[in-house]
């Protein structure tokens, strides 16, 4: 307690951060975090934290000031210590007056001289998160030595608050309460809000248990190493949820880049929670939307053509489905809209938080739901895509095979021969009908096509039977082939031209 009342400020910062407690304050506030902290959880860890400090401080004082034998006196560690008061009844006999000085700061008489705050840092907001405290600020894991492989002890309680918050919460899965102790890793970057990054070789050990941290993702491209996940690891199932004392290492390697880790108790949501916040504070109003529309056509005069219209998808690019809530970003330059529902599910699985029509970043709190699209939805049931005109109002586009719906009708083609509206005739006959017509001897001719038989109706019946007895005197005499004869169904079925 007496190598405490010494430290400096940033020795107190350091033991407090040390054990994961607020290292913000005046002097005399973290000198009492510090006593508390000695007399009601002094652990082996801490009490070796605490003389590492105070030998540190003090060596390196000693051989700059005075001898060591001489400083080695100054602070003994058989004072006694009274637990009603934070001022120690026995005091290390030097030339500072630790009573007044420590009085004055407890009365708020006394002010640290003014320092200029560091910029800390910062993690995103995460959508499926709602923070409820801040157990650690991030702080950078701080190598201890040469080592590849380092790690760096953190210690905390929770109070009967926090305790009482998680053991009420509902569970979201059979043994995940949606209220949650999360370990948050970044990168040390002060610039602007950091997003989740691991160390390499990580593992997270919480109390006597280590913790499931995610796998890597398996890449589909050749050449692309596979990407973990970096998500908040939940330490809620492996800790004390009373009073005692939890102890959290994290062993990470260290190989140039700079990290720091930051413990929140918080509250995580579901993507039917996020979209019914959405629908309460994001729909956009269809007069705004329309107001856009008209932007988007407006003429532009560097623009040689004009743009009359617009066309917007009631299909969603994501699931191919209809439109059921349309959204979109704030910041996308286009029209089309996809399914805020499928979309806050992915990204539950797997947050990406990207368009899928832009590609372009698309985050939770910059979706609109589109107020002039929902109506539309609402009274075009039976389109699939509609166009935007330059007034802002729109039509409907109808699906193609519903624009032609006459029955087919044969086509004559003038110029060709009759026997092809004969074989086109052929085609309602059965297969054994157009097998036994095209067997018959005058069926075909050469190469598939119909004889040309001229039919001369100007003669009597006299010289046709002559013509017969010939032809018929002509067969006995003759062994070539006979001449072709007329087709007996021709008569019927050719059509006079």
């Amino acid at each position: 307690q007496n190598m405490v009342m010494s430290f400096r400020v940033s020795d107190l910062q350091m033991l407090l951060g040390f054990v994961g407690r607020s290292k913000s304050g005046l002097k005399h506030e973290l000198v009492t975090r510090a006593l508390q902290l000695v007399q009601f959880d002094c652990s082996p860890e801490v009490f070796k934290k605490i003389k590492e400090l105070y030998e540190t401080r003090y060596n390196k004082k000693g051989s700059e000031v005075a001898p060591a034998p001489h400083r080695a006196e100054a602070l003994p560690l058989h004072s006694s210590y009274d637990r009603g008061s934070a001022v120690p009844r026995t005091l290390p006999t030097t030339n500072i007056d630790y009573p007044a000085l420590y009085g004055k700061y407890l009365n708020g008489l006394g002010r640290l001289p003014p320092k200029v705050a560091k910029p800390e840092v910062r993690l995103v907001k995460l959508p499926f998160y709602t923070t409820l405290d801040e157990l650690l600020k991030p702080t950078e894991l701080v190598p201890q030595n040469n080592e590849k492989l380092q790690e760096s002890p953190c210690i905390f309680a929770l109070t009967p608050r926090q305790v009482e918050l998680i053991r009420n919460s509902r569970e979201l899965q059979p043994g995940v309460k949606s209220v949650q102790v999360v370990l948050r890793i970044c990168y040390t970057d002060t610039s602007s809000p950091q997003e989740d990054q691991y160390p390499p070789n990580i593992a997270v050990k919480v109390n006597h248990s280590y913790c499931s941290v995610p796998g890597y993702y398996p890449s589909n491209k050749p050449g692309v190493e596979p990407k973990r996940p970096c998500r908040p690891i939940n330490l809620t199932h492996l800790m004390y949820l009373s009073a005692a004392t939890n102890r959290i290492t994290v062993t990470w390697g260290n190989y140039g880049k700079s990290y720091s880790v930051g413990l929140y108790l918080v509250r995580q949501m579901t993507s039917a929670e996020l979209l019914q916040r959405l629908k309460t504070i994001g729909i956009k109003h269809p007069e705004l939307c329309k107001a856009l529309v008209k932007e988007k056509l407006r003429l532009d005069p560097d623009s040689e053509i004009a743009t009359t219209g617009v066309r917007v998808s009631l299909i969603c690019p994501l699931v191919k489905m209809r439109l059921s809530v349309p959204c979109r970003a704030e910041t996308c330059a286009h029209l089309q809209c996809f399914d805020a529902v499928f979309y806050l599910q992915m990204n539950e699985k797997k947050p990406t938080w990207m368009c899928p029509v832009c590609d372009k970043p698309a985050p939770y709190d910059q979706l609109i739901i589109d107020g002039l699209l929902s109506k539309i939805l609402t009274e075009c049931e039976d389109a699939d895509e509609i166009e935007y005109l330059v007034d802002g109002s729109w039509c409907p586009i109808r699906a193609e095979k519903e624009r032609s719906c006459s029955p087919q009708c044969p086509i004559l083609v003038l110029g060709e021969s009759p026997w092809r509206e004969f074989t086109e005739f052929q085609n309602g006959l059965g297969s054994s009908d157009v097998n036994g017509l095209l067997a018959t001897p005058n069926g075909t001719g050469e190469n598939g096509k119909a004889p040309a038989d001229v039919v001369d109706l100007t003669l009597d019946s006299s010289s046709s039977e002559e013509d017969e007895e010939e032809d018929e005197e002509e067969d006995d005499d003759d062994e070539g082939p006979q001449p072709k004869r007329r087709c007996s169904y021709e008569k019927g079925l050719v059509s006079a031209c």
